[in-house]
């Protein structure tokens, strides 16, 4: 029998529940908690020596959940990690309205400068990079405000290019975002080319592309040994595996970790910011390394 006492105490326990699930999601999850998520895939095509890769996406700086002070830190931890190869793969402006301070990008330009790895820091812009770029939206192309600032600071932001490593035989290739220009009414064009970019590879040595948003995935081809992206923040609210909304038209299907289909491999990292709102709940912020080798 339920006693009118039994009653408050369930609906008491029921409310500090919601309060407390409500602050982890809304701060505790997405300004305090980071992790390191490793992945390890072996290749029968893969040529080069084992590689180590740590890879950072979707940053959304703003405070109160991603300033400064916060990705000095994650520099730090990254840098900790002594990777081959550091990746950054885009959306580095703030993707909601809820900042209570915007965080320019020639600010944290410099803090991302001190990323150290033993064979360079690479990056690729995302939408919101693009999108926060008035000028590139009005010319319909760059160069882009963000692209400037990393390169400034002497990080290389690969746009439709490709760099060989000549240390490693390791191609890194570059895909500019696929949902870059807004076309009104109701419209979103993407300036990547994925022919044009793998048509300058010279040789036969593994390539791994950079590729913001992981819908393309569908056309890369068996020569990409590694796709990696992000964009999806995981779906920012993951139960049991599964995420209501993820922002991808296939859905679930690339919205985080380690995806194989037909042979080929896809990274999908769960970033660090949040996008539309700031919530996160059973992604946490993550710090991504990928560590490829031959089976």
């Amino acid at each position: 029998m339920i006693t009118r006492r039994t009653f408050i105490k369930g609906l008491l326990g029921t409310v500090l529940a919601g309060l407390f699930s409500g602050l982890y999601a809304f701060f505790i999850e997405p300004a305090l908690r980071l992790r390191v998520q490793t992945w390890r895939i072996a290749r029968k095509d893969w040529t080069a020596k084992p590689l180590k890769i740590a890879i950072l996406s979707d940053l959304h700086v703003g405070e109160p959940f991603v300033g400064p002070r916060r990705i000095r830190q994650i520099v730090a931890r990254m840098n900790a990690l002594n990777p081959d190869l550091i990746l950054l793969l885009g959306d580095y402006a703030a993707g909601h309205r809820f900042i209570t301070k915007s965080v320019e990008i020639a600010e944290i330009a410099p803090i991302l400068a001190g990323l150290k790895a033993k064979h360079g820091v690479f990056a690729v812009l995302g939408n919101h990079d693009w999108w926060d770029d008035l000028n590139a939206q009005k010319r319909g192309g760059g160069p882009n405000l963000y692209a400037q600032a990393l390169e400034a600071n002497g990080i290389p932001v690969l746009s439709n290019t490709v760099i060989k490593l000549e240390d490693l035989g390791v191609w890194i290739a570059g895909l500019e975002d696929q949902l870059a220009l807004i076309r009104r009414p109701g419209g979103l064009r993407g300036l990547d080319d994925l022919d044009g970019t793998l048509a300058q590879i010279t040789d036969d040595d593994p390539v791994i592309l950079m590729a913001h948003e992981p819908d393309i995935f569908t056309k890369v081809p068996d020569r990409v040994a590694l796709t990696l992206s992000g964009h999806t923040h995981g779906g920012q609210v993951r139960l049991f595996g599964w995420s209501p909304i993820v922002p991808s038209r296939f859905g679930n299907r690339y919205a985080y970790g380690h995806v194989r289909e037909a042979g080929r491999d896809l990274v999908v990292s769960g970033g660090i910011g949040c996008s539309i709102m700031p919530v996160r709940f059973g992604v946490v912020p993550e710090i991504t390394v990928v560590e490829m080798a031959h089976v």
